[in-house]
């Protein structure tokens, strides 16, 4: 049997994601410039809106109703134990007072610091902060703009690549990450966007400097995690799935908008920390068009799967121009924290069982305490495949209250299989005691 060496880099990062797979839960903030025009985070790429056309925002933007610790608050009520902002997105807008470029919140009419304020309303309800980076600039000159496979004037023909200096445009990158390592305290994620190939251009990993920038960060801030996207994308996760991932393969991987059919392992079969990136509603940015709301139960849904696969959900907001978190997004999340009040146990902490998935719905495990998670009523009794004498016993996770397994007639061939019912003096399972996901904990023998 061929035996492997514990890489380095998979050893640190299993110390700096500690905190990130107990959390699970966790909320993505995109907000910016295009939350004027409505349609989206991608608003300039997909209109092919030139720069200048664009600048008119810049000189709207007030963030009039913008308050973070409401935010906060609202995430906490959630049960999130981490958020992300989009300090910079693909169009260059910093919401921080950067130095760098004068295309910043501080020089609109807001005239505010939104990432410091951001940082210290989560950091004031216990929530764990980190920031949002996109590696890709489509205002900046020294950015490749013709041909590119998404910048906006990539058409265009007077917007030709002579005279683009690259690695002036990768000293400013690094620059303003430097910034918001040395200059807003402790970070917990900083979540790099996005390495990716086309015809013309490889960018990936060394074109970024991945190297330089990973030592950096290491230095400034080593507790710091970071996820793939400096050499991976939505679409490829990077060497971080191999058993020598580089130093810049990520401390996690980020698929988005799907959850993996299975946990993510690496080449030798270890799990690799990961989250699903996923919208409230089809956008990432507000747009206010988009009234494809996830119910309460579909999120809830989502993120009990990623935990039963060891994953993360950090699942995305996107506030309108004033600031504001959408009404409908309010309502799910707080519909969601109400069923983490009593169900955050089977949650915080576990990861997948030591048995496979129920007919029922989903398994999570922490140690000798299974949870599960039921979705639908069964015929007859729930049953527990191959847990046959291994219950110490069951309760209904929300109130406590006692179940007791079941051993009827009709279950007499099935010796190796536990059955319980949720309303046993009828002998049946309906209708559930919450049709979101009812939860049972198991304590193991």
């Amino acid at each position: 049997m061929e035996t492997y060496i514990e890489n380095k880099n998979i050893r640190e990062r299993g110390e700096r994601t500690k905190w990130f797979t107990q959390a699970r839960f966790g909320m993505f903030i995109h907000w910016g410039l295009y939350a004027i025009p409505a349609r989206g985070e991608w608003v300039r790429s997909t209109e092919r809106m030139p720069h200048q056309d664009y600048l008119k925002y810049f000189n709207e933007f007030t963030a009039a109703d913008y308050n973070p610790r409401e935010w906060a608050r609202l995430a906490k009520k959630a049960g999130m134990k981490y958020a992300v902002l989009t300090a910079k997105h693909h169009d260059g807008f910093c919401l921080w007072d950067t130095k760098l470029t004068d295309f910043k919140a501080t020089n609109t009419p807001a005239k505010r610091d939104l990432v410091r304020e951001y940082l210290e309303a989560f950091r004031a309800e216990g929530i764990k902060a980190g920031l949002y980076f996109s590696i890709i600039d489509w205002r900046h000159p020294d950015y490749p703009h013709f041909g590119d496979r998404q910048h906006p004037e990539r058409d265009n023909p007077a917007c030709k690549n002579d005279g683009r200096d690259f690695n002036r445009y990768l000293d400013f990158m690094h620059g303003q990450i430097r910034e918001l390592l040395t200059g807003y305290g402790k970070l917990d994620i900083m979540w790099f966007d996005f390495s990716y190939k086309d015809a013309v251009n490889d960018m990936r990993g060394a074109k970024w400097k991945a190297q330089e920038l990973i030592n950096m960060v290491r230095e400034l801030q080593p507790h710091l995690i970071i996820d793939n996207r400096l050499e991976g994308s939505g679409e490829n996760s990077g060497t971080i799935l191999t058993a020598n991932p580089s130093d810049f393969a990520g401390d996690f991987a980020c698929p988005e908008q799907m959850i993996p059919p299975r946990g993510i392992v690496n080449e030798m079969g270890q799990p690799v920390p990961w989250e699903a990136c996923i919208t409230l509603n089809n956008n990432w940015g507000y747009c206010a068009a988009d009234r494809h709301w996830k119910s309460a139960q579909m999120v809830i849904r989502m993120l009990t799967e990623c935990v039963s696969k060891n994953g993360n959900l950090l699942l995305n907001v996107g506030p309108d121009a004033r600031g504001r978190i959408p009404a409908e997004s309010i309502k799910i999340l707080e519909d969601v924290g109400r069923w983490m009040a009593d169900n955050g146990e089977s949650i915080y902490g576990c990861g997948m069982a030591d048995f496979p998935k129920p007919e029922c719905g989903r398994f999570t495990q922490k140690e000798n305490l299974l949870y599960v998670h039921v979705y639908e009523p069964q015929c007859g009794g729930i049953c527990l495949s191959g847990l046959a004498g291994k219950i110490e016993k069951m309760r209904l996770l929300a109130d406590k209250s006692e179940i007791k397994t079941a051993r009827h007639w009709n279950q007499s061939e099935y010796p190796a299989d536990a059955f319980f019912f949720l309303n046993p003096a009828t002998n049946d399972n309906y209708p559930l005691p919450d049709s979101r996901d009812t939860v049972v904990e198991i304590t193991l023998k």
